[in-house]
């Protein structure tokens, strides 16, 4: 006697990663590229209004700052947004071995305010170095929401 299994299709939910990597060119386009794939993380973790702001603006300025660090030479920028134990993790790596350095800005020069930006909005924020260049990290403390399920890492590459 033959027992036959009957199939029966589930539709799964997708759930995203608690961390995503990205690798994009060192231009000034990825500024704007890594803050709409910041938002759409930050949705799809239901995580908003000010945080993500904050977020935006200081992931738009460390991006920035590596772009600018590395100047014509061809190379590769990379992101990484984590939730990790009650804080949105940002890190942003570049080739490049200059320093980022806090400027006192003059009131009418357009730049040089980056880095007060992130010290002031920041829960805290750093440096690593390497051989090969250096990670820049911003951290800001969630408020209280529930965690999303949690699913390995995920890496991914700018089409």
């Amino acid at each position: 006697m033959s027992v036959q299994a009957r199939h029966v299709a589930t539709r799964l939910t997708p759930v995203q990663p608690l961390a995503v990597v990205y690798r994009m060119p060192s231009g000034a386009q990825s500024v704007g590229w890594a803050r709409k794939e910041l938002c759409r993380h930050l949705e799809s973790w239901r995580l908003g209004d000010e945080l993500a702001r904050d977020a935006e603006l200081l992931l738009s300025e460390v991006v920035t700052n590596a772009v600018q660090a590395q100047g014509s030479a061809p190379a590769e920028v990379g992101v990484r947004f984590a939730l990790l134990a009650g804080r949105l993790w940002l890190e942003v790596r570049d080739a490049s071995d200059g320093e980022p350095v806090m400027n006192e800005a003059e009131e009418d020069e357009e730049c040089g305010r980056g880095l007060l930006l992130v010290d002031a909005l920041a829960s805290g924020w750093g440096v690593v170095r390497d051989s090969t260049g250096k990670t820049v990290w911003v951290e800001l403390t969630l408020p209280d929401v529930p965690e999303p399920p949690r699913i390995p890492s995920a890496v991914r590459r700018r089409p």
